[in-house]
């Protein structure tokens, strides 16, 4: 199992940015596809953006295409969220997750904890 810890969230204006970060330990993270996910008060949790295990691959939501950018850095265990031009809509909890194949939908086998991101307008 991959224990995931996500970090990097705040208050911030709208039109700020803001880096989340996921770091993993136990098992290895380079085997693992990464997504990032949200979910705002009274809302369902939504996908944001996926990458496969070196990157090759990345799938983003429409509402992050050109604004969030996915990475990751296996040497680190770290996967990154760049989230540019922030919005008040974006305002949400922020998950890390990852399963064996890269995915938009929700059935990853691991999840962190989450980290709270406010944009205010």
């Amino acid at each position: 199992q991959v224990q995931l810890v996500e970090s990097g969230g705040g208050l911030v204006q709208a039109g700020d940015s803001l880096r989340l970060s996921c770091a993993a330990s136990g098992r290895t993270f380079r085997n693992y596809a990464m997504g990032w996910f949200r979910q705002a008060p009274g809302k369902e949790r939504e996908f944001v953006a996926a990458i496969s295990q070196f990157g090759g691959s990345t799938f983003y939501a429409d509402s992050a295409k050109g604004r969030f950018t996915i990475s990751r850095d296996n040497a680190k265990n770290v996967g990154y969220l760049q989230m540019n031009s922030l919005k008040s809509e974006d305002t949400a909890v922020y998950y890390c997750a990852v399963r064996i194949r890269i995915s938009i939908s929700s059935d990853y086998e691991a999840w962190g904890q989450g980290t709270q991101v406010t944009v205010s307008s």
